[in-house]
């Protein structure tokens, strides 16, 4: 077998209230730079019960970076400075790149059960791309293929490739692998992997031990990886589905304030000057 990755760091995702008041758990952040890099945070809003969810993230700023929302459950209403509009629900993406800078709000609503289950990734944009221009994809569920492996192994491709399955997302800077991969109980998952990109798993069901290692972990525990040519996982007590995500590292400064990240203080000083001056857009809706 090629070289095999390790777990290199296991941590839990802690909760925390973000936006007007909602309660999530960061797997992921700021203590995390750069192990993570170009990834920045990683919040599981996952909640069934309205009142945790429901002020959501009203009209605020973001600058040099790219914001990823996967929803399970319930929908998010979305809204941008570009003049774009929509709402994502079960299995939907929303891939933002904020570039130059966007202000969006995001609002939260649970199905009928009154469950809200989600995720939102940061990325981060090289230097030479901070400024470009926004951008905003909508990905339904419809679009997002599946990889049937043996065992039972199913794998959603939201970013990446797998054998032929390719995601929708593409033309992205980090070279970002993006999956969402189901393991049955007893079943072994081995996916080859880029060398010299950042891989980690974060779990969002059952148990399942991994990497040459084999390191046990369950619900909520974030893995990262050292470098190498291949994962394996195996599902344990029921199955396991984690989160797989993967980039090429930027190696470079991180100034980063709230929802606006660049590679200098005197870079962020000037967005949040912008910001307050009413300069901040950089493009106006089409």
């Amino acid at each position: 077998m090629d070289k095999e990755r390790r777990v290199i760091r296991s941590s839990r995702s802690q909760p925390t209230l973000e936006g007007a008041g909602v309660h999530l758990h960061r797997a992921l952040g700021f203590a995390e730079v750069p192990l993570f890099d170009p990834f920045l945070l990683l919040d599981d809003f996952r909640a069934d019960q309205p009142d945790q969810y429901l002020a959501g993230f009203p009209w605020h700023p973001h600058r040099g970076i790219e914001t990823i929302t996967y929803v399970l459950k319930g929908e998010v209403t979305h809204g941008d400075s570009l003049g774009n509009t929509g709402t994502i629900g079960p299995g939907d993406v929303q891939w933002m790149t904020a570039g130059s800078g966007i202000i969006h709000q995001e609002m939260p609503h649970g199905d009928r059960e009154g469950r809200m289950y989600g995720f939102q990734l940061w990325a981060n944009l090289p230097a030479h791309d901070k400024m470009m221009a926004p951008r905003y994809r909508e990905v339904t569920a419809g679009q997002i293929p599946k990889a049937l492996l043996p065992g039972g192994v199913e794998v959603k491709v939201i970013c990446g490739r797998l054998g032929e399955v390719v995601g929708p997302v593409q033309d992205i800077v980090s070279a970002p692998e993006y999956l969402d991969v189901s393991v049955p109980d007893g079943t072994t998952f081995t996916h080859p992997t880029r060398p010299g990109h950042t891989l980690f798993a974060y779990i969002i069901g059952g148990t399942g031990n991994f990497g040459a290692t084999r390191t046990p972990a369950e619900n909520r525990d974030l893995l990262l990886f050292d470098d190498g040519e291949a994962l394996t996982v195996v599902g344990k007590h029921g199955g396991l589905r984690f989160l797989l995500i993967s980039g090429r590292p930027l190696a470079e400064p991180v100034a980063w304030r709230g929802p606006i990240v660049m590679n200098t203080h005197e870079e962020l000083e000037q967005a949040f000057r912008e910001y307050r001056e009413g300069t901040f857009i950089k493009r106006s809706p089409l």
